[in-house]
């Protein structure tokens, strides 16, 4: 889903670049540990166990909302306000975040413990993951 929206683009790094790229194949990736640990954002070593055999896996992309706050400030011309910015946790891994928008819905709509999915907002090279209630298309 290809955006007009103007937003700051995250920096694109050797070791998150998979995350910011992979909603190109409609997948979201997250590192996990051979351990079996999940942990986001990126880290160099497992805060699990310690090791470093650590590879981008996909996840199904569901999650509840933990906490979020709606925006009124518009922070960049043209930003649409107000909007919802959340910490999702994915079902995959208890205390397993990820920093999002949710979007196709009223912010006042949101609420703690909502169920969400990904979809993804296209920017030039960028897939920001978006998070939407569930079921909604």
């Amino acid at each position: 889903m290809a955006a007009a929206v103007p937003r700051q683009l995250p920096a694109v790094e050797k070791d998150s670049g998979f995350y910011w790229r992979a909603g190109e194949m409609g997948m979201l990736l997250i590192q996990r540990c051979a351990c079996g640990r999940y942990q986001h954002p990126p880290l160099p070593r497992c805060a699990d166990c310690g090791g470093d055999a650590l590879a981008p896996a996909p996840v199904s992309g569901r999650a509840r909302v933990a906490t979020f706050t709606v925006n009124h400030q518009p922070w960049r011309p043209g930003l649409a306000v107000p909007y919802v910015f959340a910490v999702v946790e994915l079902e995959e891994q208890a205390e397993l975040y990820a920093m999002t928008n949710i979007v196709d819905c009223a912010p006042e709509a949101v609420s703690i413990g909502l169920s969400v999915e990904v979809q993804f907002e296209r920017h030039e090279d960028v897939w920001l993951p978006m998070f939407r209630p569930r079921g909604t298309d």
